[in-house]
């Protein structure tokens, strides 16, 4: 199983653990900005920039 992979299930454990433990809004919040984070990051790069990133994945030297 890949880096990646692992990453993305201890993500869901702990979401789900911090769904049990805290209150459901404070849970929901915290989902949200987790992945709400790189998404404003993402749209906040210019036209350009985000083609590099675009040819920078398709050459697969990011997350590798």
């Amino acid at each position: 199983m890949s880096n990646r992979a692992w990453w993305i299930i201890g993500g869901v454990g702990v979401a789900f653990v911090a769904w049990l433990v805290l209150p459901w809004w404070v849970a929901l919040l915290i989902v949200l900005a987790v992945v709400g984070a790189p998404v404003a990051g993402y749209l906040m790069l210019d036209p350009s920039q985000r083609r590099r990133l675009a040819r920078i994945r398709e050459r697969r030297q990011l997350g590798r």
